[in-house]
């Protein structure tokens, strides 16, 4: 059974309330990178970015990260590549990174993104944007920027929707075998 918790006009609500918070953490979005986690990461980061280029008159170099050579939880029998992070045009070095995920849950996704960025340069910081937290983590990381806490239960399971993808934006708690 699905249950919509979050509907388009509350998701891009979110998306703006995190560009303006992104805004004011970084004091502007001078040396400002946004990577966005595959999928719908990268269209969140997307949006974020023409947000921000919308109120700062700045376009912000916006990458795509492929994280599934870095899991830890997935077996992978493909070494893991540098080439994790695409269409990104600049260095994550001396930046001020911004990752962007749908779902924080366990924090693993997280934990090999960061991995990956730091194969790829040492930058001045990095900072977790994430539409949803739904808690339950498995190693110490949290989000900078939250569209929305919901708390779940372990046998629940969020699914965020994103118009580009899946033709409409949303987000569902999925219970039961749904």
């Amino acid at each position: 059974m699905a249950k919509e918790v979050v509907d388009a006009m509350a998701m891009q609500r979110a998306l703006t309330r995190i560009t303006y918070e992104i805004i004011e953490r970084n004091r502007g979005i001078g040396n400002l990178v946004l990577i966005g986690v595959k999928t719908r990461g990268v269209y969140l980061a997307d949006r974020i970015a023409s947000r921000l280029h919308q109120l700062e008159d700045t376009v912000v170099p916006v990458g795509q990260l492929d994280v599934s050579g870095y899991r830890d939880d997935i077996a992978n029998s493909e070494p893991t590549t540098k080439a994790a992070i695409s269409n990104l045009n600049t260095s994550v070095t001396d930046k001020k990174v911004v990752l962007v995920d749908d779902v924080l849950f366990t924090g693993r996704t997280i934990r090999a993104a960061m991995d990956a960025i730091m194969d790829l340069g040492r930058p001045n910081s990095i900072n977790l944007a994430v539409l949803v937290d739904r808690g339950h983590r498995e190693l110490p990381i949290r989000a900078d920027f939250v569209g929305k806490n919901i708390p779940t239960a372990q046998n629940e399971r969020i699914q965020v929707s994103v118009n580009e993808v899946d033709g409409k934006d949303s987000v569902e708690i999925i219970t039961g075998k749904d």
